[in-house]
């Protein structure tokens, strides 16, 4: 009874906030939210919302690939999307596709927030040489392109690797690849919250009371930081997702066994000059619409989180 009472008094508080009235009241952000899920849901239930299985060998027929969109001259009702060279449904490997590019785009931003709220807090609250050292790394990271810094990384571990674990770990090279490229921007974000809050008295008073650093951080410093990060956590979504995108379009990303967003582009990419331009322009259309929707709901989030713009 208490948790269904701390339920609906939460719903009840979140309801009068500021955030809620913001989105209430922006209809792009609304859209993008819609789209946003849309994709999500499309993409964690695609074994059962998907017309077909298009990775299955048993339900794939070699007759039917190259069937264009059913709206043109040849297109089947079965394929709304048509078909690529295999005879796989376009639609549900679009799907499929955002089920593999959305858990390594949430992956890659949780490991790179664990990662740079981590160091933030650190860097923010100890200063000194620790602080010296974690920023100058960072700012030496900085000097690299991400997409760069990802490539060097899913070289290094395919050269390491053994040639049969390429596809096994590619993932999870990818997540890591992904997320050690983008941890500076929530350190240096937590860290400046972390120098702020750690002068405040709450904090000081903690300090007084005899409660480890560790627990301070945990307990009152990173709860009033976490607004900053969320918004960058929504953006830096978008990045990865195109990230992971760049990465298998250039073959150096996920396998072909369980295709992406970017290996389908890649794909049908191949085609495109041959007359069968479905092949890649839906993918790389639902790719650039999902990459758009997550992009305005992080400005939305953005405008809605600062206070000077209220």
């Amino acid at each position: 009874m208490t948790v269904s009472a701390n339920l609906v008094d939460g719903v009840r508080r979140f309801r009068d906030s500021d955030v809620y009235y913001s989105f209430k009241h922006s209809p792009v952000a609304i859209v993008a939210a819609v789209v946003t899920a849309i994709f999500l849901i499309s993409a964690l239930f695609a074994p059962w919302l998907a017309p077909h299985r298009p990775f299955d060998p048993a339900t794939v027929e070699l007759l039917d690939g190259f069937t264009p969109p059913v709206w043109q001259a040849g297109g089947d009702p079965r394929f709304l999307l048509g078909t690529d060279d295999q005879g796989r449904d376009i639609l549900s490997t679009i799907m499929y596709g955002a089920r593999i590019s959305l858990g390594v785009g949430f992956a890659a931003v949780a490991f790179a927030m664990v990662i740079g709220v981590g160091l933030g807090l650190v860097s923010g609250y100890l200063g000194g040489v620790i602080d010296a050292v974690i920023m100058r790394v960072a700012d030496i990271q900085l000097s690299f392109p991400a997409i760069l810094l990802a490539l060097l990384i899913d070289g290094v571990a395919r050269s390491l690797l053994p040639r049969d674990m390429h596809d096994e770990v590619a993932i999870y090279v990818l997540v890591f690849a992904i997320g050690i490229s983008g941890w500076v921007q929530y350190a240096r974000t937590v860290r400046g919250s972390t120098m702020v809050e750690k002068n405040k008295e709450y904090v000081q008073a903690a300090h007084v009371m005899g409660i480890p650093p560790a627990l301070i951080m945990l307990r009152h410093v990173l709860p009033n930081a976490m607004g900053p990060v969320l918004v960058i956590g929504t953006i830096h979504l978008a990045v990865a997702i195109i990230t992971e995108a760049t990465l298998s379009f250039l073959g150096v990303g996920v396998p072909p066994t369980s295709p992406s967003l970017g290996t389908l582009i890649r794909v049908g990419n191949d085609f495109l000059f041959s007359g069968e331009w479905w092949i890649t322009i839906f993918p790389g259309a639902a790719l650039a619409i999902l990459v758009l929707a997550v992009n305005l709901l992080g400005d939305w989030l953005r405008d809605a989180l600062n206070p000077k713009l209220r």
